[in-house]
């Protein structure tokens, strides 16, 4: 450690990687407005955050796949605090999110701009729709993050038009909700297709349109829209490669 330099504690490496399951892997640098805010929070440089960012990107699996090495210098605390959130997203994240609300002087619900005025229930139903509303913002803005704002079949890059898509559904899966590898980002329409098993991705990656898309009287629009795609890769994310397992749990339900 250079002289004047302090240790990373555990909290400040948590606020880290909130912020880096939050940016696209491009937008990982000191001049970035994301990481000068949380440099005014944990009175680190921008520069140092950018660089622990790196840090954090040499344990991420879809880098190293790519050859991504990112920085080397990585401690073991910072390889403990990317396990456990490797290891457990759900948990790892509400507890980040949570700290990040402490240390702004703000809410869980109001960082993810939930407005509770607006639920109507009461008591433990209420809370319970609190923790959907802030677990689906959460999701939301990884996987916009991930997948650099464009949808993956598409590359359409209207958020209004984005949808974070679970690949193994929300209700059926409790402890990977926010795990980002069981995300895909997708516009409206092929986020409807692939909830419903009309279309699914491979496990290479590759588009598959179900056959009852493609009738004899096949519509311009359906083949604009979905069997010019069949056979196709998505575009992959730099970060948090979708999950093989959790793909194969879908293609299960893929119309054939």
């Amino acid at each position: 450690m250079k002289e004047g330099q302090t240790l990373w504690t555990r909290d400040e490496l948590i606020l880290a990687i909130n912020l880096y399951c939050k940016l696209p892997f491009g937008k990982m640098h000191k001049g970035n407005k994301e990481i000068i805010a949380l440099s005014f929070v944990i009175n680190r440089s921008p520069s140092a955050i950018a660089r622990k960012l790196g840090n954090f990107a040499s344990f991420d699996p879809t880098l190293k796949a790519r050859g991504i090495k990112g920085l080397t210098n990585a401690g073991k605390l910072d390889e403990k605090i990317w396990n456990e959130f490797y290891n457990n997203w759900d948990d790892a994240l509400i507890e980040s999110e949570n700290l990040l609300a402490k240390k702004t002087k703000t809410t869980i619900e109001k960082l993810n701009h939930i407005n509770e005025r607006d639920l109507l229930k009461e008591g433990l139903e209420k809370e319970r729709l609190v923790k959907t509303r802030i677990n689906q913002s959460l999701f939301r803005k990884m996987m916009l993050a991930t997948y650099n704002f464009k949808c993956c079949i598409t590359q359409i890059t209207n958020q209004e038009l984005l949808i974070a898509s679970h690949i193994v559904p929300w209700r059926e899966d409790s402890k990977n909700r926010l795990n980002p590898m069981n995300g895909l980002l997708l516009n409206t329409l092929h986020d409807k297709a692939f909830e419903h098993g009309l279309l699914t991705i491979t496990e290479d990656y590759e588009i598959k349109i179900s056959s009852s898309l493609k009738t004899k009287n096949t519509s311009e629009f359906i083949q604009t829209n979905f069997i010019a795609f069949e056979g196709k890769t998505i575009h992959l994310p730099d970060k948090f490669l979708p999950n093989k397992e959790f793909l194969k749990l879908h293609n299960k339900r893929f119309k054939q």
